[in-house]
């Protein structure tokens, strides 16, 4: 008479590590044991334990009970790695059927939900998250939830850890089919790793231009939501969804992304920023800004304007800074 054979259950796991070597035991016993005193003489277990062991290696198919013999007699591993692989793979077929069925399945009650109206001073109240680290968390999460669009303004300059972050998750939004568009003020164009950065996403398809005007810090996704300042050192940031907020956002990032300069990034070098910066300091003074006036439109320091002013009065052979900014408007010409 054959052995019963125990039903089998996809959910059944591997043995754990004392069934395993209850199992060895009985095969060192001669691959059976007595149905009605199952316990091994010499064994580690107690008794209790031991027949809870057993009753796993029942469960999972390595042991089955042969009540024509009065015994438990050990199963190949290989038949029950078989029969437990094929119902494992029939369970992964059922699935993913399931799961291509889902979306239609539950498509009537999204669009219940979707319909349920909400308050609407809720919906305009802006959700504000505290702490840098927490505000790129929620940033990288909402990113990876981008499908279509992301803007991006970022005045100043960037640290590169922060950059590195941006990279990849950036990166993996281009390569889902969305599109990106960043303004930089043009300090980006003198520190190598906003450069690295900004010539990595335009070889993968992002906008990035260069306005050199004062501009705050946002970022909006899909423009379904955005992301601002709400504190002055950036500690603190609102989350807005309100869509008339959404859109008065985006239309102040379009009128600065049309005034925007085009940058091509992969041909920059040293002199050519060098020369470009000192070629934006000497127009803004010749609009008759001050050195301060120009750092902070630039997003840059006091200093490095003054080393491009210092280029701009050698070549212009101005004494004062009132005389270059009078020929920089071309007061020398006769």
């Amino acid at each position: 008479m054959a052995a019963d054979h125990p039903t089998s259950d996809p959910d059944d796991t591997l043995p754990e590590d004392d069934a395993a070597r209850l199992y060895l035991a009985i095969l060192t016993a001669g691959g059976r044991v007595p149905l009605e005193d199952p316990a091994l003489p010499g064994s580690e277990f107690a008794p209790e334990r031991q027949r809870a062991l057993l009753a796993q290696l029942v469960a999972v198919g390595l042991v089955l009970p042969n009540r024509a013999d009065g015994c438990y007699v050990a199963v190949s591993p290989r038949a029950v790695a078989e029969r437990l692989g094929t119902d494992l793979r029939a369970r992964a077929t059922r699935l993913l059927l399931d799961a291509d069925r889902l979306p239609a399945a539950l498509d009537p009650l999204a669009r219940a939900y979707d319909a349920v109206p909400r308050p609407a001073d809720r919906a305009r109240q802006a959700v504000y998250v505290d702490g840098q680290e927490s505000i790129r968390l929620r940033i990288a999460q909402l990113v990876s939830d981008c499908r279509l669009e992301l803007l991006s303004a970022q005045p100043g300059l960037r640290p590169p850890a922060v950059l590195e972050l941006a990279h990849t998750q950036d990166q993996l939004m281009l390569r889902r089919g969305g599109t990106m568009r960043t303004l930089y003020q043009p300090v980006a164009l003198t520190e190598d790793s906003a450069v690295r950065h900004a010539t990595a996403m335009a070889e993968q398809g992002a906008q990035l231009r260069v306005l050199d005007e004062p501009f705050l810090r946002m970022i909006v996704i899909d423009r379904r939501i955005a992301v601002i300042p709400a504190a002055d050192d950036h500690s603190r940031a609102a989350f807005v969804e309100d869509p008339a907020a959404i859109a008065y956002l985006v239309a102040g990032f379009e009128r600065d992304w049309a005034r925007a300069d085009h940058v091509h990034w992969n041909s920059l070098d040293g002199r050519t920023l060098t020369r470009t910066a000192t070629h934006r300091v000497g127009r803004l003074l010749a609009q008759g800004l001050t050195q301060r006036a120009v750092a902070t439109r630039l997003g840059l320091s006091e200093r490095t304007v003054a080393g491009h002013i210092s280029r701009l009065r050698e070549l212009h052979n101005a004494q004062t800074l009132f005389q270059l900014g009078w020929l920089m408007r071309g007061g020398g010409r006769g």
